[in-house]
């Protein structure tokens, strides 16, 4: 099983600095290319640092890349919104109206986090459900208006080649 928290989450880290919403839109595309069935990644961070501008991106990148074009809501009130890319669903889920991990086993997150890519907001929500080799990615506003601190970490060091890949001065890199 591949859930529970773990005690290091350094086995894989990298921080980025994104001056704009393009480039952290950017970072969330090249993210995208890398992920396959089974990767969850975790999104955390305050209110408006960028949590949903990042998932959106990365989900309409994917989409992009089949030839679709398709509104990507955000999953405030749904709690899950999915989306088929052929090969693999993906899963894009906001927890921050949950109060009880059983309304997470009830949304099918266990499962999903085993056969989907799975994006999740508020991941603090899951507690020990939360998978183990997750990529966590803290946002935070960073010191100009429209800038970000992206923080990312796994206790999982596969991450870290994906994370060596990123580059915010770049386009999309396909792998």
């Amino acid at each position: 099983m591949r859930h529970g928290r773990t005690a290091r989450m350094d086995a894989a880290s990298r921080d980025i600095v994104s001056p704009s919403p393009d480039v952290t839109a950017r970072l969330a595309a090249q993210l995208g290319v890398w992920l396959g069935a089974g990767d969850v990644v975790l999104l955390s961070g305050p209110v408006g640092a960028g949590k949903s501008h990042f998932a959106r991106a990365l989900i309409q990148s994917r989409l992009a890349a089949l030839g679709r074009c398709e509104d990507v809501p955000s999953p405030t009130f749904t709690l899950v919104q999915s989306y088929d890319l052929g090969d693999v669903e993906l899963w894009h889920a906001d927890l921050y109206r949950l109060s009880d991990t059983h309304e997470i086993i009830e949304l099918g997150l266990e499962q999903a986090f085993e056969e989907a890519i799975c994006l999740v907001e508020w991941p603090e929500r899951l507690g020990d459900l939360a998978p183990a080799d997750a990529l966590h990615l803290r946002l935070n506003v960073g010191e100009q208006e429209d800038a970000r601190l992206l923080a990312f970490g796994s206790a999982a060091q596969k991450w870290q080649t994906v994370l060596d890949a990123l580059d915010p001065q770049a386009g999309v890199t396909h792998v």
